[in-house]
C-alpha cells in the first residue's frame, strides 16, 4: 500500500529513466533531414530590403540622424554621440549590409 508521504514525493526515478529513453528514441527515429540554405523562400524580400538600405533607404536613414545630431547640437548642449552617432550610422548602412548578409549566407 502507498502511503501519503509516498505519494508526495514526485516522480520516481525508475520513470524519470523511461520517459528520458522513449523521448531519446523518439529524437532519433522522429529527426528528418534538414538541408539549410536550400529554401527560397524569403530571397525576394531579403534582396528588395538590401537594396533599399544600401541605396536611398540607407541615405534617408543617414541623413535623418544626421539631423537629430544638429538639432540635439543647437539645443546647447553638446556632445561627441550627437557627431558619432550618425557617422556609425551612415558607415553600418553602407558597408554593415554587405558584412551582414555574407556572413548570414556563409553561414547557411
Amino acid at each position: 500500500m502507498i502511503t501519503k508521504a509516498e505519494e508526495r514525493r514526485g516522480i520516481s526515478p525508475e520513470m524519470l529513466l523511461l520517459a528520458l529513453a522513449v523521448l531519446t528514441v523518439v529524437m532519433i527515429f522522429g529527426a528528418g533531414a534538414a538541408f539549410a540554405g536550400t529554401d527560397a523562400t524569403f530571397d525576394t524580400a531579403l534582396t528588395k530590403f538590401t537594396d533599399f538600405l544600401e541605396g536611398s533607404g540607407g541615405k534617408i536613414i543617414t541623413v535623418l540622424s544626421l539631423a537629430g545630431g544638429l538639432v540635439a547640437l543647437a539645443s546647447g548642449r553638446f556632445s561627441l554621440g550627437q557627431v558619432a552617432v550618425p557617422v556609425a550610422v551612415g558607415v553600418g548602412s553602407g558597408t554593415g549590409i554587405p558584412i551582414v548578409t555574407s556572413t548570414v549566407t556563409a553561414t547557411i
